[in-house]
């Protein structure tokens, strides 16, 4: 098999970069792929050998997505900038975006279609055309469907052209059981919990209207550490001009020094800290009274509520100072309207989230933050049309999916009835999504209903899903498995099928249409051709779906004539986009004022509901209460996790230059219990679960950062896949500690941390 030869050392790295901003930029670095490109003049300036191309793309290094233009000369990449157009990116890149050219020219990629010639698991694979893989693909998932039913399909997606899989084809097929990580395993609980307050979603930016807010609170927001580009410009910006900041965190994480205050909270009581704040700005009158009046209902209820939730009660559970919380409430109180907790992305915790998130919303709601300047204001989709095409089998089928393809929402739609399902591999969630997890036993028992194939788009499924023995039991059990993936990752050895796809610098894809203050549609197009034999999503999509008797769904034969059509519903084209820079941005509505005497609310009483009938009439809690979570046990530390500024889930790892810069994970352990358990700062350590189940080696950060009944890892590493050869090996893997996880009653949601670990030291 062909292979790229790239050797970029971190020290020609940082040497060649020039520093903007947001980030670093590559810059001139020696790049010779086989097969790529003829060999380079190195004795001139990448920029002087040639013509530059410049072509737009949205960046697929993390979910955020920031708009970038590429540069290339003579047919490679030689550089990407953020796109000063985009509302997002504003012209500038975090590390990982910096990364993408890394990232396409990784030597590891996959190159070639290939089917399993030895055991599943065994990772033994024989390359074969286009033609075989499809063909063999699309024979398997027909007699699949026709034997058992569309829904005996299901299909995990992620990443940058997941809607092909999980939104597109699950649908033209007729499965419901699509899934994607960022619902059921991230953010649905805030997404459900808006819903049942607002009427609203979050949506995929969180809509703090950071220009002008003057008391910022974060509850295990990792700004910094999870570098989302706009989030670390827009909060630097806010800081710096003065706005405060409380932090609520186990751990002093990089914002938290930051903060004015921190609240090192013991972890799992983050919901009675919530309500004492609302016991004091009720009780000391610091919310905003008149929008409370206007625009919400069931004040009474909550004011009744929380009257005992005093911060001296708050603070035997939480272990913070009664002061404290009083402080901080005060200080939220101070700057309404100009004062928000912003939500938070992960907020699987516990398995109570749903009702935290609402919790937490509520005080936006007292502080009268919604739809307010400096508060939260409210977001907008763009106008543009849908590709016509005859009604899908299935509608809203993705859990993540929008009513408009590629919007950027989480929005979880319902299931095929229009209603919950308590039958399924759908839980009796009151809105019945579909939660990744839970499509894990269906596989495993057959029931309700048999699940006998998979596709996986993008998912690194052994290091996502919680209980990896029991998903390894699924795929044993499966009778078909596809997976389409840029890298082998560890779960490709499980595939049946494997398909190699284009990066996103190399192929066109759906429209980015983003709900935003200003919300905006967003070009991607390819600035290279495909490397070696990989295809675009929608390309294998489209092939499948003519395989499979789907041809009404794809009546557009290219990329190309898809994404025109599209357009043509807002007076524009390809080219067009191209003139206009990848973007165009239309006029939001994100305050009140834009509404008139309308509602901007969509409850059933057109107000903020502190008081949810809905969940009432379920028999669930209608206003939030504190529920504790089981103590780690003696010896044992609760396994908390996050990212690390320089990677992205567990998909970059391997990436050569960000690799260099990061390469394996470490454990924090309060520096006190270390020194009473005689580990030392640096030592490698194993960590066992309470299941028994023993980690990778991992160093040890001995810290005063963090609190002495809980351990901190950075998430993505300790792969076992021999085909990523910076990756592999590399530092534990948190994903495999969590043998066990807490369903959301009211969103589905899988609550990870209730893993505890304890330290096992090596010899």
């Amino acid at each position: 098999m062909a292979r790229v030869q790239l050797e970029i050392s971190r020290r020609t790295f940082l040497k060649s970069a020039l520093v903007g901003a947001g980030g670093a930029a590559l810059a001139g670095y020696s790049l010779e792929p086989a097969s790529a490109a003829p060999p380079l003049d190195t004795a001139l300036p990448w920029f002087r050998q040639g013509e530059i191309v410049t072509t737009y793309n949205i960046c697929d290094m993390c979910p955020w997505r920031c708009g970038v233009t590429v540069q290339t000369v003579n047919g490679i990449v030689r550089k990407i900038d953020g796109n000063p157009k985009d509302p997002k990116s504003r012209g500038m890149l975090c590390a990982r975006g910096q990364g993408g050219v890394s990232f396409i020219y990784d030597p590891d990629r996959l190159q070639a279609p290939m089917v399993r010639t030895g055991e599943r698991g065994e990772g033994k694979f024989q390359e074969v055309t286009w033609e075989e893989a499809l063909d063999q693909s699309a024979a398997k998932l027909a007699a699949i469907r026709d034997e058992y039913g569309p829904e005996s399909v299901a299909i995990f997606g992620h990443t940058g052209g997941d809607f092909w899989f999980t939104d597109y084809f699950a649908q033209a097929f007729g499965t419901p059981n699509a899934a994607k990580p960022s619902s059921s395993l991230c953010t649905t609980p805030r997404e459900e919990a808006a819903q049942y307050t607002y009427g609203l979603t979050v949506g995929g930016h969180e809509p703090v209207d950071w220009e002008s807010i003057g008391c910022i609170t974060l509850i295990g927001s990792h700004i910094g550490e999870d570098a989302r580009n706009t989030l670390m410009q827009d909060f630097s910006n806010a800081w710096a001009r003065g706005a405060k900041v409380i932090v609520v965190d186990p751990r002093f994480s990089s914002v938290a020094a930051k903060a004015d205050y921190w609240l090192p909270i013991k972890p799992g009581t983050d919901t009675a800290l919530l309500l004492a704040w609302t016991n004091v700005l009720i009780t000391e009158e610091l919310y905003d009274k008149e929008y409370v009046a206007e625009w919400t209902q069931g004040f009474e209820q909550l004011a009744a509520h929380v009257q005992d939730y005093s911060p001296e009660w708050a603070g035997a559970i939480t272990e913070l100072d009664p002061d404290l919380i009083r402080e901080t409430a005060r200080a939220m109180g101070a700057n309404s309207p100009k004062a928000a907790i912003v939500p938070g992305r992960h907020v699987t915790w516990y398995g109570n989230d749903t009702q935290r998130m609402r919790a937490a919303f509520s005080i936006n709601a007292l502080l009268g933050a919604y739809g307010r300047e400096g508060g939260m204001y409210l977001n907008k989709s763009p106008y543009i049309e849908a590709y016509p095409h005859p009604p899908f089998e299935v509608t809203g089928s993705s859990g993540g999916c929008s009513a408009e393809p590629g919007a950027e929402s989480d929005e979880l739609p319902l299931g095929p009835s229009g209603k919950a399902r308590a039958d399924g591999a759908r839980q009796t969630f009151l809105r019945g999504a579909t939660a990744m997890q839970e499509l894990i036993e269906p596989m495993i028992s057959g029931k309700p209903y048999p699940i006998k194939a998979l596709i996986i788009y993008g998912v690194n499924a052994l290091h996502s899903i919680p209980n990896v023995p029991r998903t390894i039991e699924a795929f044993k059990k499966l009778d078909f498995i596809l997976v389409v993936d840029v890298l082998p990752q560890e779960h490709v050895a499980w595939a049946d099928v494997v398909m190699p796809e284009a990066t996103n610098l190399e192929r066109h894809d759906e429209l980015w249409t983003v709900a935003h203050k200003t919300p905006y549609i967003a070009l991607r197009e390819p600035a290279i051709e495909p490397l070696y034999d990989t295809k675009p999503a929608w390309w294998m999509v489209r092939e499948l779906g003519m395989r499979l008797g789907m041809e009404k769904y794809f009546k557009w034969e290219t990329a190309e004539e898809y994404l025109n059509t599209r357009l043509t519903s807002i007076g524009s084209n390809l080219e067009k986009m191209r003139e206009e820079e990848g973007i165009v941005i239309q006029k939001g509505k994100p305050y009140l004022a834009d509404f008139g005497d309308a509602s901007p609310f969509p409850t059933h009483s057109g107000k903020i509901e502190f008081y949810s009938d809905i969940l009432g009439l379920a028999g669930l809690d209608p206003i939030p209460v504190y529920e504790a979570v089981e103590p780690p046990p003696d010896g044992f530390f609760r396994l908390l996790y996050g990212r690390h500024p320089v990677h992205t889930f567990a998909k970059t790892q391997n990436t050569p230059l960000l690799s260099e810069l990061y390469p394996e994970n470490e454990v924090w352990v309060n520096g006190d219990k270390a020194a009473a358990m005689g580990v030392e700062n640096g030592a490698y350590v194993r960590l066992e679960n309470q299941d028994g189940v023993l980690s990778s080696p991992i160093k040890v950060k001995a810290t005063q950062r963090i609190r002495g009944d809980a351990v901190f890892m950075a998430h993505g590493f300790g792969q076992d896949a021999p085909g990523l050869s910076r990756a592999n090996g590399r530092g534990a893997s948190d994903a495999k500690l969590q043998t066990r996880y807490k369903l959301d009653p009211i969103s589905g949601g899988a609550g990870m941390r209730v893993n505890f670990v304890r330290i096992v030291k090596e010899a």
